[in-house]
């Protein structure tokens, strides 16, 4: 996961967090029978928070099936992540970055798009766990506020030189020779468990029937997309790229003499049903390729004069006169979006894996050819997202090194935060306190 993804997959699951008290504002007011224990610089820990967050750990253990060490090691535990928490909040907002409040706005609109809330809904939905949108935005700034200064100063930590991303294509050039990868698509007529002869008989048909229409001449995506009942049916039955080793050996083994285009002489029978398999691509070296998309928006922006529920309806409307075919997306798109891309219809060209925010990615990665998402919010507005085509390309040598960076970055981080944490963690002034007697 890059940065920018760390970031906001940490704010996708703020709502939660904050709704449940698992990020505790600093300094939070003591209720009846609580008290401090500990100081962390000017922040503090209570007695609740630490007992809500040794519950927490409690159940995830339970769901995880792990055992917990022993109470007083437990409660130790438990103490010192809070301890760090404050620890590296405290460091944070020393630091000097800001976050203002457009920021939060964005990011609060991200969360209730992500839990499909309007506003009022989620502020009912704080309510209901005794947060008010004040408290909730400080908790979010705070985490922001942290994030932004540990993967600013963690990244400075991080050294890759030329050798060793020479080093890392090279090991994965070894890793892969002789490897093939295989996109597939399917026709599955499912036949069910324990069907009787038939059942069996009349799926066979069927799949039979979709067979003769393809052979006929017809398009195999609109066969599967019409008779197909796997979950892949809406891509016409493309699996995507896959090695090998990650293929059914029935499959492997009736695409492995077909070129690219063919469709398999027969059907295949497994438990699942009848197959019609046909091979669309056999790439040489799969690490080295990389899943393009390209789609078209219409971005609109939230302002005084649109508020973000009417920006919303108007491009639930869009949807609704696009899928019934009444207005085109691209002539809406030059109509409407507040994007560069509005001339182009929307257009937004070929892309690769992390090159929208990951806000939208998560928007349009779901879609097939020629979906068209619902309203997607992202720190730039909201957005109504079409996918026109898919591809595997192989990645030129600057891609392919930028590719190798990427991930040894990523193998480094954890280390490196790790030392990070301590020696925030070795500067901060922390007074443990026992409980009142």
């Amino acid at each position: 996961m890059n940065l920018l993804a760390r970031n906001l997959a940490l704010v996708a699951v703020a709502l939660a967090a904050c709704a449940a008290s698992a990020q505790s504002p600093a300094n939070p007011p003591l209720r009846p029978g609580d008290y401090i224990v500990a100081v962390v610089n000017q922040e503090l820990v209570t007695a609740f928070e630490l007992s809500q967050r040794m519950g927490q750990a409690r159940e995830q253990a339970r769901r995880n099936n792990q055992r917990l060490p022993a109470e007083r090691e437990f409660r130790t535990m438990i103490l010192e992540s809070l301890v760090e928490d404050r620890a590296v909040l405290s460091h944070a907002r020393d630091s000097g970055l800001r976050i203002d409040d457009a920021e939060i706005d964005r990011a609060v609109a991200v969360i209730a798009s992500q839990n499909q809330l309007t506003m009022p809904q989620l502020r009912a939905r704080l309510a209901q766990d005794g947060l008010d949108m004040p408290r909730f935005r400080a908790q979010l700034k705070d985490q922001l506020l942290v994030e932004r200064v540990r993967e600013r100063e963690v990244a400075q930590r991080i050294r890759i030189t030329d050798g060793e991303v020479d080093d890392f294509i090279d090991k994965q050039r070894g890793a892969i020779a002789g490897e093939v990868q295989y996109n597939v698509a399917q026709i599955l007529i499912r036949v069910p468990e324990g069907a009787s002869e038939s059942v069996v008989a009349e799926r066979r048909t069927r799949a039979e029937l979709a067979a003769q229409r393809v052979r006929a001449g017809e398009d195999f995506a609109a066969v599967a997309r019409q008779l197909s009942e796997d979950d892949n049916r809406e891509r016409g039955g493309e699996i995507g790229l896959r090695p090998a080793d990650r293929l059914p050996d029935i499959f492997l083994e009736t695409v492995r003499t077909l070129q690219g285009g063919q469709v398999a002489p027969g059907l295949l029978r497994t438990g699942a049903g009848f197959h019609l398999l046909k091979l669309i691509e056999r790439a040489e070296g799969g690490a080295f390729r990389v899943d393009q998309v390209r789609a078209r928006h219409i971005l609109l922006r939230p302002s005084e004069q649109l508020s973000e529920a009417a920006a919303r309806a108007r491009l639930a409307e869009f949807k609704r006169l696009i899928v019934a075919g009444t207005r085109r997306f691209e002539d809406l798109a030059r109509e409407h979006s507040l994007d560069a891309s509005a001339s182009a219809g929307g257009d937004l060209g070929w892309a690769s894996p992390g090159q929208f925010v990951p806000e939208f990615e998560a928007g349009l990665n779901p879609l097939p050819i020629g979906g068209v998402s619902d309203p997607v919010a992202t720190r730039f507005g909201l957005h109504l997202i079409q996918v026109l085509e898919r591809r595997s390309v192989a990645l030129d040598m600057k891609q392919l090194r930028e590719q190798a960076r990427a991930a040894l970055r990523e193998r480094k981080f954890e280390d490196a935060y790790a030392e990070w944490l301590r020696e925030v963690r070795g500067r901060a002034y922390v007074e443990f306190r026992d409980a009142p007697q």
